[in-house]
């Protein structure tokens, strides 16, 4: 997971909250400072299972793909027993590249986790107007987060989510403050028994209840994540399921699950894993068992559920007739060769 954003607007709040409230993840951080003295590597130190400092200048910059793939080989060793790996970038940094450069790692253990875009909400218009590359990047980002919310009034907060969801379209846009921002949104809890893994982990205990009050017992100013789970006993049409993920519904952030596809001849497993625009489909077989349909899990922020579900009920294949094997065409564009 990347995480991106102008100077100061919180990134390292935000990085630090994730390490103090992650319910038993192991993170491993990379710190990216711009600079000789690192100081944001300073603020998280000793809070991480695992970090490695860039102090020479901004990541996207300074270090090619083979220099950031050794990072990421000593995070995924598995002695390590690192979960998710969280890139924290520069103030400085290029959104662009540095997502090229998670992409064009080879480390079959690397998963991409997506690119949080974190704004202040106090300053993004008056910085975004000094530098319009910051609103470009919004464009790139899989979520963004609208940091120190308190420090606006509602009507102006309401102004900046409205102009930066027209900016990103369907991107979810979470507002809270002092990064405050709930893990369950980012990643799962880990499953001791298998494992671990620097990429999304599984979903199986996803479906749990979180208290987002403080100890003096006042609800923080954030906005909640949704989940949702889909399961149908028949299989997908692979064309209405491409149709649903390439055009998903506002809010939608992470989805995860196996389909089986009403396709002539094809009897695989095909398991999903999307983050943002980010799609994947690995084929794989059936254990003994198991039922031949689908069973998808949807997370997001503002994600309006009953939609949600209407459309992936939308893309059950709900007639005897097999589809034809060109159906499979979007499937395979998204599945690694």
């Amino acid at each position: 997971m990347l995480v991106a954003g102008f100077l100061g607007s919180g990134k390292t709040t935000l990085l630090n909250h994730l390490l103090r409230d992650n319910r038993g993840t192991r993170i491993g951080v990379v710190v990216n400072d711009f600079g000789a003295i690192n100081i944001d590597s300073m603020l998280v130190a000793g809070q991480v299972d695992a970090m490695v400092s860039l102090g020479n200048g901004c990541v996207c910059c300074a270090v090619d793909v083979t220099e950031l793939d050794e990072l990421f080989a000593r995070l995924t060793q598995p002695r390590a027993g690192i979960d998710v790996i969280v890139v924290e970038a520069s103030g400085l940094a290029e959104p662009r590249n540095l997502i090229r450069m998670v992409l064009g790692s080879d480390n079959p253990r690397l998963r991409y986790g997506g690119l949080v875009e974190v704004v202040d909400a106090e300053q993004f218009p008056q910085s975004s107007a000094r530098h319009p590359e910051l609103r470009t990047h919004l464009r790139l980002a899989d979520l963004v987060v609208v940091n120190k919310a308190d420090r606006v009034a509602p009507e102006r907060l309401a102004r900046l989510r409205a102009d930066i969801a027209a900016l990103v379209g369907s991107v979810p846009v979470y507002a809270t403050t002092y990064g405050r921002i709930d893990p369950g949104l980012l990643f799962d809890e880990p499953l001791r028994a298998r494992p671990a893994v620097a990429e999304q982990l599984s979903f199986d205990e996803l479906l749990i209840e979180h208290d987002h009050e403080d100890h003096a017992g006042h609800r923080h100013l954030h906005d909640d994540y949704t989940s949702v789970s889909f399961a149908s006993g028949r299989a997908l049409d692979p064309r209405k399921l491409i149709g649903f993920l390439e055009d998903p519904p506002a809010g939608l952030f992470r989805a995860k699950g196996f389909a089986a596809f009403g396709v002539a001849d094809e009897r695989r497993k095909f398991v999903l894993q999307m983050v943002g625009r980010h799609i994947v489909f690995e084929p794989g077989t059936w254990s003994r068992g198991e039922s031949r349909g689908a069973q998808l899990v949807l997370i997001g922020a503002g994600l309006h559920t009953d939609t949600a579900l209407a459309r992936l009920r939308d893309t059950v294949h709900d007639t005897a007739e097999p589809l034809d094997a060109q159906s499979m065409l979007g499937v395979r564009r998204y599945t690694p060769h």
